[in-house]
């Protein structure tokens, strides 16, 4: 089995790292190959580092198609010609449909949403797959995503949401924490590191909290929110204005989604 990973950028070269780092496939199975060569030559001794797409897709089993929207039918393009009818291409861009990737390559088709979060092997890594996949090779994609974390099966038709939640969502998060923080410090003497360390130990120790004894957000706010108390004072206030903002938030990516498949639509000449 064969390893494929077109595009050396920061999600190809993590794929990479993390997926070669399990005992699943020996480092010599991994193919990469790269729009520029140089980026990939020091990796010469460790993996297969190929000329051309073209070259890497010929040879590989799985290829991660890890590029940008806007090179996904140009990649597909040069790879049709040599590429096997039983290769399964797993594309990295939630907004390219499996329609629209088939006009150019009858293929398996699988679309993984990956976040940031793997770096620390705590991903909810999104998937879903096109028609043609079958059961052994879903398992397979899911055993060898699991090395970033966990690995959550959905229909196509909710990647766009689920990539808000997982993918998008520590973007979200180091937003309203930082801002938390920023004004938090106009407020106390504490020094700024500090005032992080504390607000992100205790976020990271809440999850956990929940995760581990199934709580529930009313759950926690109970414990802590006392009646007639200081935390319930702060709660009102997130409830009463948060929901505001929250809706414009996902208005807002949920139409910039929409308008990069739009976009998509139009490359494939759709």
């Amino acid at each position: 089995m064969k390893i494929g990973i077109i595009g050396y950028g920061s999600m190809g070269r993590m794929f990479l790292e993390k997926m070669s780092g399990t005992a699943e496939f020996a480092k010599e199975e991994y193919l990469i190959a790269n729009r520029t060569q140089a980026k990939i030559e020091h990796l010469r001794d460790t993996y297969q580092v190929c000329d051309s797409n073209a070259q890497l897709a010929a040879e590989a089993d799985i290829i991660f198609l890890c590029v940008e929207p806007s090179e996904m039918k140009k990649v597909l393009t040069d790879i049709q010609p040599v590429v096997g009818k039983a290769t399964f291409l797993v594309s990295l861009n939630g907004s390219i449909q499996f329609a629209q990737m088939e006009q150019v390559c009858k293929n398996k088709f699988a679309k993984v949403i990956p976040s940031v979060t793997a770096e620390v092997n705590q991903a909810q890594t999104l998937v879903c797959f096109n028609e043609l996949v079958e059961p052994q090779e879903r398992e397979l994609l899911m055993r060898l995503l699991s090395c970033m974390g966990d690995v959550m099966e959905l229909p196509e038709s909710e990647i766009g949401m689920g990539s808000e939640l997982v993918s998008c969502m520590p973007g979200f998060i180091a937003s309203i924490f930082h801002e938390i923080c920023t004004v938090a410090a106009t407020h106390t003497m504490i020094p700024e590191e500090q005032i992080i360390e504390m607000v992100l130990k205790t976020m990271a120790g809440t999850g956990r909290l929940m995760l581990n004894n199934k709580y529930t957000f009313e759950e926690v706010i109970g414990r802590v929110a006392t009646k007639g108390g200081i935390t319930e004072e702060g709660v009102k206030v997130i409830h009463n204005r948060l929901p505001e903002v929250m809706e414009e938030l996902f208005q807002k990516t949920l139409e910039k989604r929409s308008l990069t498949t739009r976009k998509a639509s139009e490359m494939f000449g759709e």
